[in-house]
């Protein structure tokens, strides 16, 4: 394995074989509702290996709760699909009608049928280019936990706020602590490139190097400011 985050519930590995035809990315940020999508993988195992199913983009920037060992969490920003998905399908490639990858089938709701989530292949294209110029990724990081405005909601009904990410937790090891930022801060631009989705900030960051300064603008109780922080290497 070349790397993986938790955070997103992905991971790339490298496969030691030659010859291969790469397939071609697609652009996330250009899907619309309702146009066809195929998914592939290996749902209920090897079994049923390869098994193609075809469906449409039912909706986009959906975001789920997600219950592991009693921890709960929320994966944003993903596609969702009517195409069946099933355990198995985790990291099958859904495909576009150009054969184009535009996403990595993630999960399924398991208390209803035809609705499946597959992370934005836009998130993992810098990932991809800097493993092939340096043949790894060192992943840079502002180490803050933040969620879109569509999460607060089922944190906190009293938090509103019409643009921007909201910062839930600051990492004490990680590259904004000490540096001004608070709990409760919305982040509404990076170097000045606006912010409304937390994959925003995660794409963005992931085009910087370990040891890069990045300019957030902040709002605080209606007071704007800006912050500059020096990307840490996220562990």
């Amino acid at each position: 394995m070349v790397w993986s985050d938790a955070d997103i519930d992905l991971s790339i590995v490298k496969i030691d074989k030659y010859g291969l035809t790469p397939i071609t990315l697609g652009d996330s940020d250009k899907i619309k509702l309702g146009q066809s999508v195929y998914a592939i993988g290996n749902p209920i195992g090897l079994e049923f290996q390869r098994t193609v199913t075809s469906g449409i983009i039912s909706a986009v920037d959906r975001t789920i709760k997600i219950k592991e060992d009693e921890e709960l969490s929320y994966m944003e920003d993903l596609i969702q699909t009517d195409a069946t998905i099933n355990s198995g399908n985790s990291g099958g490639p859904l495909l576009n009608e150009k054969g184009e990858v535009i996403g990595i089938n993630s999960v399924k709701i398991e208390e209803a049928e035809g609705i499946g989530f597959a992370i934005p292949i836009n998130i993992v294209k810098p990932i991809i280019e800097k493993i092939q110029l340096n043949g790894r990724f060192k992943e840079p990081s502002i180490g803050i936990y933040a969620y879109d405005k569509e999460v607060i909601q089922y944190l906190d009904n009293d938090v509103k706020f019409d643009n921007g990410i909201y910062v839930v937790s600051i990492k004490k090891d990680g590259a904004s602590y000490g540096k001004g930022l608070a709990k409760g801060d919305i982040i509404t631009k990076i170097d000045n490139i606006e912010l409304n989705k937390m994959n925003e900030l995660r794409q963005y960051i992931y085009t910087k190097e370990v040891g890069d300064e990045v300019t957030l603008s902040v709002e605080r109780n209606k007071t704007k400011f800006e912050i500059k922080i020096v990307l840490g290497e996220k562990r």
